[in-house]
């Protein structure tokens, strides 16, 4: 069975979800978001990267990130921030809000997410559910790097199972039933995921990137194969022979879409996988070693180091001393 290489990447970074606010708002009304980095704490964690999302549910109105020109969000709407920016959404272009970081501290016997109230009395009324995606930055993860800063999906008039999945948020986000709050996280991840999809789909032919690559014919066929085979001994040449293109077309044709040569590739894909085993089962670094496809330890500890910056041993104790968990129950 072929590796689904975005869901490969997707477990090994151990995407979190968690779904905070519940925000209502009448006219005129701004809601602003801090940089991600600087709530993460708060938010989740031991997190290594953490952006936001928000899914109209009922009304519209504008969101950018800060300084730049904002876009109309519409009922039935999600928009992403992967990379974390600080941004606003409001009644009115141009508006700021006033964002308060104790906000982002949960209140002790409260179920998420928690309600917000914005603005004054006017009749233009909306709603609003937000939360964030929390994921491991390091050793490798290839997505991020792939992803805009600003990631919209309309699902107006559809009838797939995004669109089923902000009916859920709405139910859940406004009804606090029992494990409302879990059946919340996991619908965000979805979301994302379904979300993801769908930038991958509009992508145009030629697009560079990791997302590109995996839409390519030939690089999207060799990364499946370094996915789903990443201890075997391969080589430009043996890959490019599975992929079914020569040497240097597929050499060529792999660093322009990825940025990385498929060996490259695949010593930091293999250090992922490394530091997982490493983190999350307790594996002993010759165990990890010969995992990934390391014969000498040796071998092995050099490569990590050079990719993580610091030895298999260390990186274990370090995530071992952070706690190695992050999303809504290690709050």
């Amino acid at each position: 069975m072929s590796t689904d290489v975005l869901s490969d990447v997707l477990r090994a970074v151990r995407l979190t979800g968690a779904t905070y606010f519940s925000v209502k708002a009448a006219d005129p009304w701004a809601a602003e978001a801090f940089p991600a980095a600087e709530v993460a704490s708060r938010v989740m964690p031991g997190v290594e990267h953490l952006f936001e999302y928000h899914v109209m549910t009922q009304g519209s109105c504008w969101v950018g990130i800060v300084g730049e020109k904002p876009i109309r969000l519409e009922t039935g709407d999600v928009v992403v921030f992967p990379q974390g920016d600080p941004h606003v959404l409001s009644s009115t272009p141009g508006m700021r809000g006033e964002p308060a970081i104790s906000e982002y501290d949960p209140p002790v016997g409260k179920q998420l997410p928690f309600v917000l109230r914005q603005g004054g009395g006017g009749e233009h009324t909306i709603h609003v559910v937000c939360g964030f995606l929390g994921c491991d930055a390091r050793p490798f993860n290839p997505l991020l790097a792939t992803l805009p800063r600003i990631l919209k999906v309309s699902t107006r008039g559809g009838s797939g199972w995004l669109e089923a999945l902000i009916q859920l948020a709405v139910a859940e986000s406004t009804q606090g039933r029992t494990g409302g709050e879990i059946v919340l996280a996991r619908a965000s991840e979805l979301m994302f995921v379904e979300v993801v999809r769908r930038y991958v789909a509009s992508l145009p032919e030629g697009h560079s990137g990791w997302l590109g690559g995996l839409r390519d014919p030939y690089v999207g066929k060799a990364l499946t194969l370094l996915h789903d085979r990443p201890a075997k001994a391969w080589t430009v040449e043996s890959l490019a022979k599975e992929a079914a293109l020569s040497r240097s077309a597929l050499a060529e044709r792999f660093n322009q879409l990825v940025g990385d040569t498929p060996m490259q590739y695949l010593t930091r894909w293999r250090m992922q996988l490394a530091a997982t085993l490493l983190r999350a089962r307790g594996a002993s670094v010759y165990e990890a070693a010969s995992e990934v496809g390391y014969a000498s330890e040796a071998a092995f500890s050099r490569a990590f180091k050079k990719v993580v910056g610091i030895s298999p041993a260390a990186w274990r104790e370090r995530q071992s001393d952070d706690g190695g968990s992050v999303g809504p129950a290690g709050r």
